[in-house]
């Protein structure tokens, strides 16, 4: 079973809650709905990545495909056979939150903040998961120092992200 890491942009997305043109939102609903057949999830086991989900999304399930996104991944949180949690350790560098699996790597020096646990929680796990991204473009920037360090990123919309080059597509 492939597992994934799902960055809040991808259900974000699927709601058609962005700028994103009607392609992406379709990718983006296409991974979710793979993940959601298919998939293993890969959550910390602090619910940092559940609470922003939550942020962003409704628990409800409606109306739109990212929220019945978060509805099922709070569903199934606990079973073993869909949803793998990994043990986040927080620290600070510079004054700003990091994880101690986050890579030390000065090409990741300036890695948005907000997406350091995605990254960590794909290096914490034993599955190999593949980080799934729609729109953000630090993930763009920083391929090759994520790929160096073994983080598999998929980018469902390559058309939103910079720089333009050609990027693998989940």
């Amino acid at each position: 079973m492939p597992a994934f890491v799902v960055d809040t942009n991808v259900p974000v997305v699927a709601n058609g809650d962005s700028h994103a043109d009607p392609t992406c939102v379709i990718a983006c609903i296409d991974a979710l709905l793979t993940v959601r057949s298919d998939g293993l999830i890969v959550l910390d086991d602090g619910m940092l990545m559940l609470r922003e989900y939550l942020g962003h999304l409704s628990m409800s399930g409606e109306p739109g495909a990212g929220d019945a996104f978060v509805k099922w991944v709070w569903t199934i949180q606990a079973d073993e056979s869909r949803c793998e949690r990994v043990k986040l350790t927080q620290d600070w560098v510079d004054g700003r939150e990091n994880y101690a699996e986050f890579p030390n790597d000065p090409a990741l020096a300036y890695f948005d903040n907000s997406d350091r646990k995605f990254v960590a929680a794909a290096i914490a796990s034993r599955n190999s998961p593949t980080v799934l991204n729609a729109v953000d473009s630090d993930w763009a920037d920083s391929y090759d120092a994520l790929h160096r360090n073994g983080v598999t990123v998929a980018f469902l919309c390559p058309q939103h992200v910079r720089p333009p080059r050609h990027l693998p597509r989940q």
